[in-house]
C-alpha cells in the first residue's frame, strides 16, 4: 500500500522504515564488531554508525544505501589507535572528511567509471567473503584467560540451528508474502523462541553494552601543531581513499540492482561532511556498507527514507531500547548477513569465467583474494593497474603495419592501430630500413599516435633513414604530432582537409 507520493515518484513508507527497522538491528553487531577491531569502545563505533547513516542518507547521492562504522575502515584504524590514541582517531577523521568534500568539489567521484567490470566482480566476490568470515567469529566464545575459542557440543549445534532457521526463514517467507521485510520478521522470530524457551546461546549482550548518551560535542584533544599534521595526515589520505573507493563502488552495484543512478559527487560531498561531524561527535568514522545496503535494497528500502529510518531506530536503541537489543540472538544476525553474503556474491563468475579471456579470469580471483588478505583501496588499486597492463599489452600486440610499393617505386607502409608505449617495439621493428627504397612513406590514415612514446619512435625512423641517405615521408599525422617531429618541415606531407585533429599525452603539451 502507498501512503504518500514524493515528487519524484511513490514512496512506499511501509517498507522504507520496516526496512530501516531491519538494517538497524544488523547495524548494532556490526558496529560494535568493527569499533572493537579498530580498538576503540563499542559506542565509538555506534555512533559512527548512527551519525554517518544518518547524514549520508540525507545528503549522500545514492538513496537506499545504507553508510556506517566498516570493517574496511577499522583494520586501517587500528594502527593509529594503538600508536597514538583514539583522540588522534577523532582528528584524522575529519581530515578525512575535509579530503572527502575537496574530492567531490573537483568532481573526481566520476573516475570509479575507470574501473573495469572483473575488478567490479572481484570486490563484490572480496566483500562478500569478508562478511562471511567476520561472521564467524560469532561462533567463537571467551574463554577465562580472554581469548576466544570455537564453540563445541551443544552449544555449537545450537548456535548452527538457529542460524539455518534464520536463512530459512529469509528465503521463504517472500514466497508467501511481501508485506513485511523477511529478515526482520527471521530476527523477531528467532529471538521470540530464545527469550521464550530460555534457549542458552549468545546475544547482542555478550559482545558489549549497547546503551549510552546522546552524542556530545567534543574537539580533538591533540597538540594544533604540525607534527601533529605529520602524523594524522597519512592516515587520513588512506582513510578516505578507503572509504570514497567502498562507497563509489557499492553506489555502482546499488545503481545496477535498482536500475537507477546515484550521484558520485555528490556522495563523495555527503560522505566527507559526514565524516567531519562523526569526528567532532566522538564516532570512528565510516562509509558505504555493502552488506547493510543489500538488506535494505533486498527489504523493499530504496529512498532516504529508509537510511534516515535506519539511523533513528539505531540512536534509539542506544538511548532507550539497549536492553531489548542485547537479548537478540547473535544466531539471528549471523544468519541475516549469510543471507546478504549469497546475495552478494556474484555466483554468475563461476559460470563466465570459461567464456571470458584468461586475463579477466585472473583479474576477478586477484582482486578477490587481495580484498580478503587486504583491503579494498589496495584491491581496487592493484585490479586497475593489472587491468591497465594487460589492455596496454593487448593493444600493444594488435598493431599493423602493411608495406608495399606503388607504381613510382615508392614503398609505403600503411600503420593501422594505436602508437603508443605498448607497441611501439611492433611499430618500430616492421621497417626494413636497409633494405627499402629511397623514398619512404609512413601512411598514418587508420592509425593513432597516443602518447609520447609514439613520437619518438617516431622520431627515431626519421633519424636511421636520414642517416642512410633516404627519404623518409609521414603522411596524414595530427597538427600536435607534426609539432613534435624533428625536422618535420622536411619529411612530413601536410594535409589540411584530410589529416585528423587530435591531441597527444605528451610532456611538451601538458
Amino acid at each position: 500500500m502507498i501512503f504518500n507520493k514524493e515528487s519524484n515518484g511513490n514512496i512506499n513508507v511501509k517498507d522504507e522504515v520496516l526496512s530501516g527497522l531491519t538494517v538497524a538491528l544488523a547495524l548494532v553487531p556490526e558496529a560494535v564488531a568493527f569499533a572493537l577491531v579498530a580498538g576503540v569502545k563499542p559506542l565509538v563505533g555506534l555512533y559512527a554508525a548512527f551519525m554517518v547513516g544518518f547524514i549520508t542518507a540525507v545528503f549522500g547521492g545514492r538513496p537506499g544505501m545504507i553508510s556506517g562504522a566498516t570493517g574496511g575502515l577499522a583494520v586501517v584504524m587500528v594502527e593509529l589507535v594503538a600508536k597514538h590514541g583514539v583522540e588522534y582517531l577523532f582528528a584524522a577523521v575529519v581530515i578525512m572528511g575535509l579530503i572527502q568534500i575537496l574530492v567531490g568539489i573537483l568532481r573526481l567521484g566520476k573516475f570509479v567509471r575507470l574501473i573495469p567490470h572483473p575488478v567490479m566482480l572481484g570486490f563484490v566476490n572480496g566483500l562478500a567473503i569478508v562478511i562471511f568470515l567476520a561472521q564467524l567469529n560469532q561462533f567463537k566464545i571467551p574463554t577465562q584467560d580472554g581469548t576466544l575459542q570455537w564453540m563445541t557440543g551443544s552449544k555449537l549445534w545450537i548456535m548452527l540451528g538457529l542460524v539455518l532457521l534464520t536463512m530459512a526463514i529469509s528465503y521463504f517467507l517472500p514466497k508467501l508474502t511481501k508485506a513485511v521485510p523477511s529478515s526482520l520478521v527471521a530476527i523477531l522470530v528467532i529471538s521470540l523462541l530464545v527469550n521464550g524457551l530460555g534457549i542458552d546461546t549468545r546475544t547482542v549482550g555478550d559482545i558489549a553494552h549497547v546503551g549510552g548518551g546522546f552524542p556530545k560535542f567534543h574537539l580533538p584533544k591533540v597538540p594544533i601543531d604540525l607534527e601533529t599534521l605529520k602524523i594524522i595526515l597519512p592516515y587520513s589520505v588512506i582513510f578516505a581513499a578507503v572509504g570514497l573507493i567502498e562507497s563509489l563502488m557499492t553506489l555502482t552495484l546499488v545503481d545496477e540492482i535498482t536500475e537507477t543512478r546515484g550521484r558520485g559527487n555528490k556522495e563523495c560531498v555527503g560522505q566527507g561532511f559526514a565524516n567531519i561531524v562523526t569526528g567532532l561527535f566522538g564516532g570512528m568514522g565510516g562509509c558505504a556498507m555493502i552488506g547493510q545496503s543489500m538488506i535494505n535494497i533486498n527489504s523493499g528500502g530504496r529512498r532516504r527514507l529508509s537510511g534516515i529510518s535506519a539511523s533513528l531506530f539505531l540512536l534509539g536503541f542506544i538511548l532507550f531500547g539497549s536492553n531489548l537489543i542485547e537479548r537478540i540472538p547473535l544466531a539471528a544476525l549471523v544468519g541475516v548477513m549469510f543471507m546478504v553474503v549469497i546475495a552478494t556474491f556474484e555466483w554468475a563468475s563461476f559460470r563466465i569465467i570459461r567464456n571470458i579471456p584468461k586475463s579477466d579470469a585472473f583479474i576477478i580471483v586477484l582482486v578477490s583474494l587481495v580484498t580478503v588478505f587486504t583491503d579494498l583501496a589496495i584491491a581496487v588499486g592493484v585490479g586497475v593497474i593489472v587491468s591497465a597492463l594487460v589492455f596496454a599489452w593487448e593493444k600493444g600486440k594488435r598493431i599493423d603495419v602493411n608495406p608495399f610499393v606503388d607504381e613510382k617505386g615508392v614503398k609505403i607502409y600503411q600503420v593501422r592501430g594505436a602508437v603508443f608505449f605498448g607497441s611501439v617495439r611492433n611499430f618500430s621493428e616492421a621497417f626494413d630500413i636497409k633494405n627499402d627504397p629511397e623514398e619512404v612513406v609512413i601512411d598514418f590514415m587508420y592509425a593513432r599516435v597516443f602518447d609520447h612514446s609514439g613520437i619518438e619512435s617516431i622520431n627515431s625512423l626519421t633519424d636511421k633513414y636520414e642517416n642512410l641517405g633516404k627519404k623518409l615521408h609521414l603522411r596524414h599525422l595530427s597538427p600536435e604530432c607534426y609539432q613534435l617531429i624533428k625536422d618535420a618541415n622536411d619529411i612530413v606531407e601536410v594535409n589540411i582537409i584530410e589529416d585528423p585533429k587530435y591531441h597527444v599525452a605528451t610532456d611538451n603539451l601538458a
